[in-house]
């Protein structure tokens, strides 16, 4: 648990204004200056800046606030179990990005439950960056998320590689032809909102070709990927995601892979936690069994009524 001085230095930091921060927490703006004043004689150290009339953590208040973040994250994981009148060690509570969420954890799961039948899971599907938002407020335990991020930040494994594709309609003209990466940018582009994986993974592989989404005709921005697939087998535009989460529409000839010379990404997904976590070794052994799930989830196997 943290002191009332500590929970008005993380509320200063996401804040960075002392005046807006007392409004926040109902106090006066003397008090949060007291209490800042306080840890910084308790700590000694300076814990806050100001650099260009900004206020900035320096490099101690970083620290401090990184630890005590962790702190409130495994406090929540504790409580959150404890008052858990069902609780059992095996309740999992995890977030996954859009793409893992609906096209890869459903037969992870599957596995996963029936060889633990009494295994309690919760899964939270959002983007990237809500998911890592949560995990630093301790509302999940860890997230399986495809998207770009700070890995000196957290402790992160990799789940899985997988391919990143750009795809159009089956009777698009980019069809089942080869063409060069500067034919891309005349279709118009569907794709996610901001603070997805797949977005900014995207925007990183336009930038490598010296591309950006402005290069594009026309940018359709869809939260949904259902969505955005039936309208790219309308013909609408092209889009970019990861093979798998196209791999039914291509095989029934809704949907056709775009054949760019020299193109060939894959990129990770990654099991993703909070560095020096308290329950880190019950994380990694999350990742262990959930990773074997994933790929016994990719054999092959007999179905029940043959």
């Amino acid at each position: 648990m943290i002191d009332f001085r500590h929970q008005t230095f993380l509320a200063l930091c996401k804040i960075k204004n002392y005046t807006k921060t007392a409004e926040y927490l109902y106090i006066t703006q003397p008090a949060v200056t007291q209490h800042i004043q306080y840890l910084e004689e308790k700590y000694n150290c300076k814990l806050f800046c100001y650099e260009n009339k900004k206020l900035k953590l320096t490099l101690q208040g970083e620290q401090l606030r990184k630890l005590l973040t962790r702190v409130v994250a495994d406090t929540a994981h504790f409580k959150r179990n404890i008052e858990n009148k069902d609780f059992s060690e095996d309740s999992i509570i995890f977030g996954a990005t859009l793409s893992v969420g609906e096209y890869i954890m459903p037969k992870v799961l599957t596995e996963l439950i029936e060889k633990k039948p009494r295994l309690n899971i919760h899964m939270e599907v959002n983007n990237t960056q809500v998911l890592l938002e949560k995990l630093w407020k301790g509302e999940i335990d860890f997230a399986i998320v495809e998207g770009i991020f700070d890995k000196s930040d957290y402790h992160s494994m990799i789940f899985s590689l997988e391919k990143f594709i750009p795809i159009c309609a089956a009777n698009s003209i980019l069809a089942n032809i080869n063409i060069d990466f500067t034919q891309i940018h005349l279709s118009s582009l569907i794709l996610r909102e901001k603070g997805s994986g797949t977005r900014e993974i995207l925007e990183n592989i336009l930038k490598q070709y010296n591309y950006s989404l402005n290069s594009f005709n026309k940018i359709i921005e869809i939260g949904n990927m259902s969505a955005i697939k039936k309208l790219v087998a309308s013909n609408i535009g092209i889009t970019f995601l990861y093979e798998i989460v196209a791999k039914k529409e291509i095989e029934m000839g809704e949907l056709s892979k775009i054949e760019i010379s020299g193109f060939n990404i894959t990129r990770e997904i990654n099991f993703v936690f909070l560095k020096n976590s308290f329950f880190e070794s019950k994380y990694i052994e999350y990742f262990h069994m959930m990773k074997e799930a994933y790929l016994d989830s990719k054999i092959d196997k007999p179905s029940k009524n043959s």
